[in-house]
């Protein structure tokens, strides 16, 4: 599949997942493709833990009370990021602008492999649940888990959402 393809493809996939494996070669090139995003200065922010021990992997799809995607994870990837980012240009950090970076090129490999996935993002953040999977993945107390990412084989087929035509979202040298 071409890069394209994968941009048309890759949507938030929160359906069932069959009973297929996701295969650690497979795993790994997918976290080389978040390896591979840009980053602020360069500072390469973002760490991850693969997840795909079964008893962490069972732990972890015991957590969510309605994504079904969350429910049957066969795989993780956990997108862990410094608690208090050091500054990289003129005070600033860009590590959740890399980190969102590395997960959208892990989306499209996701897609590209014919995995679905989902972004998972704000429940972490809700009632500890990022320290809860920190602690299962043996995360320093200095770090967090800002994004995890669960991994299947699609049981049904679904396609991107309608999105709104270049035409109203972007502009040629000025806004409108």
């Amino acid at each position: 599949m071409d890069i394209f393809e994968a941009f048309q493809k890759r949507h938030s996939y929160r359906g069932p997942f069959t009973d297929s494996p996701v295969h650690t070669d497979d795993l790994k090139r997918i976290v080389s493709a978040g390896l591979a995003a840009p980053s602020g200065c360069n500072a390469q922010t973002t760490e991850f833990v693969i997840i795909d021990d079964e008893a962490i992997v069972g732990q972890i799809n015991r957590m969510h009370e309605s994504n079904i995607a969350m429910q049957q994870g066969k795989a993780y990837i956990a997108c862990v990021l410094d608690k208090e980012p050091k500054a990289v240009y003129e005070g600033l950090s860009f590590a959740v602008e890399d980190c969102a970076a590395a997960v959208e090129n892990m989306l499209l490999a996701i897609t590209a492999l014919g995995y679905a996935s989902v972004w998972v993002d704000g429940w972490l953040r809700k009632e500890g649940r990022a320290a809860d999977i920190a602690k299962m993945l043996s995360v320093p107390d200095t770090k967090t888990i800002r994004i995890i990412l669960p991994i299947g084989v699609p049981a049904e087929q679904r396609k991107q959402p309608d999105k709104k035509p270049l035409e109203e979202r972007a502009f040629f040298n000025k806004y409108k």
